[in-house]
């Protein structure tokens, strides 16, 4: 990545470049959100000082906030990597989000507008774009905004920075699943979660959340997951592993 990639991608997160620390940190958030840096990939402050074109500094300051946010791990070497992704930690993962998304969901109701609404069948619209091309850098950005138009309809709610930080966690891994896994479930979650914004239905809202998670990234990634297992156990590299 550029500093001309970088300043792209700051302009797309949307958030206030005052300080270049803020530049570097929400540009390095976002290709982790993307899932542009593999799962396990190791990161040194040079190497990215030197692909950004910045100093040191407001790299290793980027780097500390996100091993905080656990979105990166601090290795022994003192660089830092993705975490690689275990059966254990996805399953707690994909826990945390349908509980929080669930209930933020469930706060954003009375917020919830007719222009809601429709900026999220915008997304929505993008998202069914970007997977029949396998645009991975639309479809999670649409992904990930569909979810956060809702969540955040009432405002700054307390639940986002928490659910950001698990789609960091989670980010990674999420591109390499859906890129290696083909036939995933189809089931237009999203559809229902729309069908139950425009009833006001709180329970059918919650209900289409959780099963959006659950059949989706939670179906994927666990079929990922066991087929990288199997092939460990015997030695060969699961097919599409390396699309």
């Amino acid at each position: 990545m550029t500093a001309t990639d970088l300043s792209a991608e700051i302009e797309a997160t949307g958030e206030d470049p005052r300080t270049l620390h803020q530049q570097v940190l929400a540009g390095l958030r976002r290709r982790i959100l993307l899932g542009r840096i593999e799962p396990g990939q190791a990161l040194t402050i040079r190497g990215l000082a030197a692909e950004l074109g910045v100093s040191a500094m407001p790299v290793r300051e980027a780097l500390r906030q996100l091993v905080a946010e656990r979105a990166l791990e601090l290795m022994d070497n003192r660089r830092v990597r993705i975490p690689p992704m275990t059966i254990e930690r996805f399953e707690d993962l994909i826990a945390a989000r349908i509980v929080l998304e669930a209930e933020a969901a469930a706060r954003a109701m009375p917020y919830v507008t007719d222009a809601v609404i429709a900026r999220m069948e915008a997304e929505d619209a993008v998202i069914n774009e970007a997977e029949a091309a396998r645009d991975y850098d639309r479809w999670i950005g649409a992904n990930y905004a569909f979810h956060s138009v809702l969540y955040g309809a009432g405002g700054q709610s307390a639940f986002l920075p928490l659910i950001e930080s698990l789609w960091l966690q989670i980010g990674p891994f999420l591109r390499r699943a859906i890129r290696t896994i083909s036939g995933h479930y189809t089931v237009d979650r999203h559809g229902e979660a729309l069908a139950a914004l425009r009833r006001r239905d709180t329970m059918a809202l919650r209900i289409a959340i959780e099963a959006d998670i659950r059949d989706g990234i939670a179906h994927i990634g666990s079929t990922l997951i066991r087929s990288d297992m199997l092939g460990a156990v015997g030695g060969k590299v699961p097919e599409g592993a390396m699309a």
